[in-house]
């Protein structure tokens, strides 16, 4: 008992770092979840690919230390554009081979499934041909310092930019959604598909800017994954894929905000796990929640679907 409590705070600070990771994987699975009622499991792939266009844009610019100031900035900021760029055009590629012939036959929901089923293990063999099937390192570019401390947890500088670039790109998605023209579009679309093409909105383009706008909060998630954990390899999303799915329906799929909380609930829940069990159990506690949210509240914790966002 002593251990546990003693680990209170280690286990919050762990927990929400990866809880923002596990929230903006869960975006691109609501996103397309709303408007499309199918699960995209390639997203799982999108994001391993933005794990090496960040890796990519390291070496391009020959960085092999942690570079501060403006030469950090200027750093970060070309890996996390390099990141968003890669895994949403794969999302939208995803999107156009994968799911569009489908859509235009009425194919069945069982079809889609494979369809992306099939994208997600090409994907992955394509980069493990390439690259190789063992972990790839990636270089420090962030100097992991210790800025302050919550109890006995230790809160380290990249433990932050973790956490804050994932609630900014989660308020700016959130905004878009309900602010915009564009999000309108996808609302529409999300609440009555027939009915907003009769209105004069453009399904096919609705449905790219959703899987785009998925694609990046996944190559954001991506980046940050790769500046924390500093690996990568050909399956690197596959784990990460399936918590953002389990984080996505425990607050609720199809709900931008649902993820925010579920993504967070799940870093919390797992790394509370760890440290009541141990750190094998992570993944089991993690899934578990899944089962356990499909048995006995499948809507989630906030069971709001993206078409009844707030106008």
């Amino acid at each position: 008992m002593h251990n546990f409590v003693s680990q209170i705070w280690p286990s919050i600070i762990d927990g929400t770092t990866t809880g923002a990771i596990y929230a903006l994987m869960a975006l691109g699975y609501t996103l397309v979840y709303g408007v499309l009622r199918l699960i995209n499991f390639a997203h799982s792939e999108v994001f391993m690919v933005g794990t090496f266009a960040s890796l990519f844009t390291l070496h391009a610019l020959r960085i092999s230390y942690a570079p501060g100031g403006l030469e950090g900035i200027a750093v970060f900021a070309a890996i996390t554009i390099a990141a968003m760029a890669a895994s949403g055009l794969v999302a939208v590629g995803v999107e156009y081979v994968a799911y569009r012939p489908l859509r235009k036959r009425n194919s069945s929901s069982l079809a889609n499934l494979i369809s992306a089923i099939g994208m997600s293990f090409f994907l992955q063999e394509v980069f493990a041909l390439r690259y190789g099937r063992d972990l790839i390192p990636f270089p420090r570019i962030l100097q992991k310092n210790v800025l302050f401390h919550i109890g006995n947890a230790e809160v380290r500088s990249d433990m932050v930019l973790v956490v804050v670039s994932a609630l900014v790109m989660m308020f700016i998605l959130d905004r878009f959604v309900n602010g915009t023209r564009l999000g309108r579009g996808i609302r529409a679309v999300a609440q009555d598909a027939s009915t907003a093409m009769l209105m004069g909105v453009n399904i096919d383009r609705v449905i790219t800017l959703t899987f785009l706008l998925g694609g990046i909060m996944a190559g954001v998630a991506a980046m940050l994954y790769g500046t924390f954990y500093e690996v990568t390899q050909y399956n690197i999303g596959f784990v990460i894929g399936i918590k953002g799915f389990t984080a996505a329906v425990l607050g609720g799929i199809g709900n931008i905000r649902g993820a925010l909380v579920g993504g967070f609930a799940l870093g919390l829940i797992e790394t509370f796990g760890g440290a009541i069990f141990s750190a094998q159990w992570i993944d089991v506690v993690a899934f578990s929640v899944l089962v356990l949210v499909l048995l006995f509240r499948p809507t989630g914790i906030l069971g709001e679907s993206l078409q009844r966002a707030r106008a």
